[in-house]
């Protein structure tokens, strides 16, 4: 009776949301603010019934009601509470309300935070997201029922996919989730500027920091999704190219590159046309990775089984190209640029740079992710993309964007004088070489040191800016030095916390110089007491432990990892193979693993033989991989920085604080 309940309620949220959505874009173009109002009405009773509906779902995964389909399917007696929690999202219906939930929550804070800053824009910002949480909840009544029944009462349920029990996989979808849907918002208050024709600067400024933190949960769901990718594939790396991770690497790099776009149009009123571009196709990309996930038309480890949602999808997708390109071709008088770029030797310029090689990445990444469905299409004969293709076509661009990105913030805006040119690239460039010098000792790979290079660069022109904006407080105020790196992030965390994410990438780029050039591996059986040697290592295989946990079995196997130079014990890693007693023939692998700042000692268990006599393992010895998830942390942390309201300036600023804001320029992000 419960669970009928909880389809009358989704019944009832389609409803109000569809009668929300009307009234939001009525009382938008009628300027009726009765009309509005019934729109908000409706937006916070949906959404109290979908809170309402996952509570419902999720009393059903944590008391095990197996007459529950979606329950059945995803979840058994012994799996782990937390499990069952999560669960939610490891299934197609499940996930799907965890969207819409996600959504309504995301809408009702846009109401309550900007329903009478902005009413004249609010009213078609609340009917653009409510007519999306319209669509999921279509498609949970018509599609994909998460309340539906099996007519009986199973004993058990199937149990959760093994491949989701970790516990990465309880936290990277929400991160993702919060991402994803968090896109929604920009795009809303971009249509909402189109259809009420306030296309001045004032939605550029609303959707900065509504872009910024979906931006950074994307960033670190795709992070995280990387971690768990290396911890439980067991394959040595971090990111495949799979259709599903650049599903979500997608609209990361379009967002990326509005984020800078959009300061172009605060500073110089220029790009109006492009960013508005860049929003609706980030929001483009958001569904359409959505879509290929539970369509079923790409193969991806990650995929949700196939399913009925994919026409309903497609329809939606149609409607948001039509849709949106007709309002912006309406609009195009309204979008003139107030003045031409002046030089390509100035920060406008690099700027625009930056985003072509966004989009090119955007591009490239896009096809070659579709391109099997293609191909399939027009000869019959599905051709796969593997890793050498992305690599190859993207890694180049990657290197013009580090150039960029570490370029951009040394030019000054309208011109950069021969000068100032000299002035500012002189320690980045210093930088450059001294990295390339290092690198060329451990290898003459020409590729890695270009990179690696690169990566210099760009933090070298981080650490000069920090450098030269605590001089600039230090001769104003006399301020140590940790009391004028405090006061640059809360008076310009704009400018400097956007200079911590451009570390956090570097990180991240020394991170992927590593382990694609100088990774090493072996391949080997050891008996109980060998041991084999790699890069310095020795490693021995101890022994096999069986251990019975929850619903499956753990086989462990402790391996010793000496250095092979001084014999001495620097740990021991116990890599170990997982059996799920609903699902023997998925076992999945947990890696061996020692982790240092300069590289990963990375063991995997391959298989065993006689009880454990012997054992099969993987090695990877991999180079400054930890830097990925350093930079991890350190882009949230930037972005937090970044995003923080900061006091406003003084109307009086000494000559020396204004000469450097004048030589500084604008923020970064």
């Amino acid at each position: 009776m419960l669970f009928n309940v909880g389809y009358l309620i989704l019944i009832t949220a389609m409803l109000l949301t569809a009668f929300g959505t009307v009234m939001g874009f009525w009382g938008g173009h009628t300027r009726n603010a009765k009309v509005a109002a019934s729109s908000f009405n409706a937006l916070y009773a949906s959404a109290a019934l979908v809170v309402a509906a996952a509570i419902t779902l999720w009393y059903g995964l944590l008391t095990d009601q197996f007459q529950l389909s979606y329950v059945w399917n995803h979840s058994e007696r012994a799996l782990p509470l937390f499990y069952k929690f999560a669960a939610l999202w490891g299934g197609q219906a499940g996930s799907l309300l965890f969207w819409t939930l996600i959504l309504s929550i995301y809408s009702v804070i846009v109401a309550v935070g900007n329903r009478e800053k902005h009413q004249r824009l609010m009213p078609y910002v609340n009917g653009v997201l409510q007519g999306t949480s319209l669509f999921f909840l279509v498609l949970l009544v018509f599609a994909a029922n998460p309340f539906e029944q099996v007519g009986f009462l199973p004993e058990d349920g199937r149990g959760l996919n093994p491949l989701l029990q970790n516990y990465w996989m309880v936290i990277h979808p929400v991160m993702l989730y919060l991402g994803y849907v968090g896109l929604a918002v920009p795009f809303a208050f971009a249509v909402a500027a189109l259809m009420s024709k306030k296309l001045d600067n004032e939605w550029v400024r609303s959707v900065r920091r509504w872009t910024l933190i979906p931006w950074m949960f994307l960033g670190a769901g795709i992070i995280m999704g990387s971690q768990w990718a290396y911890m439980e594939l067991g394959w040595g790396g971090y990111w495949a190219w799979d259709p599903v991770e650049n599903a979500s690497f997608l609209p990361w790099l379009t967002g990326t590159a509005f984020l800078h776009s959009i300061i172009i149009q605060e500073q110089r009123g220029i790009l109006k046309v492009w960013n508005m571009v860049l929003i609706w196709l980030t929001y483009f990309l958001v569904i359409l990775g959505t879509f290929t996930t539970r369509s079923g038309i790409i193969e991806s480890v990650h995929s949700f089984a196939r399913s009925d949602v994919g026409p309903f999808f497609l329809t939606f997708l149609i409607l948001i190209l039509f849709g949106f390109l007709w309002l912006l071709f309406k609009r195009l008088p309204l979008l003139k640029d107030e003045q031409p770029i002046d030089s390509y030797a100035s920060r406008e310029a690099a700027f625009m740079a930056n985003n072509w090689i966004f989009t090119a990445i955007a591009f490239a990444t896009l096809w070659g992710t579709f391109f099997p469905m293609f191909s399939e299409i027009f000869t019959g004969d599905r051709i796969s993309v593997a890793a050498p293709f992305f690599n190859k076509v993207n890694g180049p661009l990657f290197l013009i964007l580090f150039v960029l990105m570490g370029a951009g913030p040394l030019l000054g805006w309208r011109h950069t004088s021969a000068e100032s040119f000299r002035k500012q690239f002189t320690w980045p460039l210093v930088g450059a070489l001294l990295t390339a010098a290092a690198a060329s000792f451990v290898s003459r790979n020409p590729y890695p040191i270009i990179g690696l290079a690169t990566c210099g660069f760009v933090a070298a022109t981080i650490v000069q800016e920090y450098v030269r904006g605590i001089i600039a407080r230090r001769s104003v105020n006399q301020e140590n030095v940790v009391v004028a790196v405090g006061n640059l992030y809360r008076r310009n965390g704009r400018r400097y916390g956007g200079y911590l994410v451009h570390l956090a990438i570097v990180m991240i780029g020394v991170a992927v110089v590593g382990n694609e050039f100088y990774q090493q591996t072996t391949h080997v059986t050891l008996n109980k007491g060998e041991s084999v040697e790699i890069a310095g290592y020795e490693l021995v295989y101890t022994d096999l432990i069986a251990r019975d946990v929850s619903n499956r079995v753990e086989f462990i196997t402790p391996v010793m990892v000496y250095d092979a130079g001084s014999g001495k014990l620097l740990t021991t890693v116990r890599p170990q193979r997982n059996v799920y007693h609903k699902n023997p023939d998925a076992p999945t692998s947990e890696v061996g693993l020692r982790m240092t700042l300069t590289e990963d000692v990375y063991v995997l268990l391959n298989g065993w033989e006689e009880n454990g006599s012997s054992a099969t393992f993987t090695i990877y010895i991999n180079p400054l991989t930890i830097w990925m998830w350093i930079g991890g942390v350190v882009m949230v942390i930037g972005t937090l920085i970044a995003a923080w309201p900061h006091p406003a300036r003084r109307s009086v600023q000494s000559a020396a604080e204004v000469a450097y804001g004048q030589r500084a320029g604008a923020q970064v992000v």
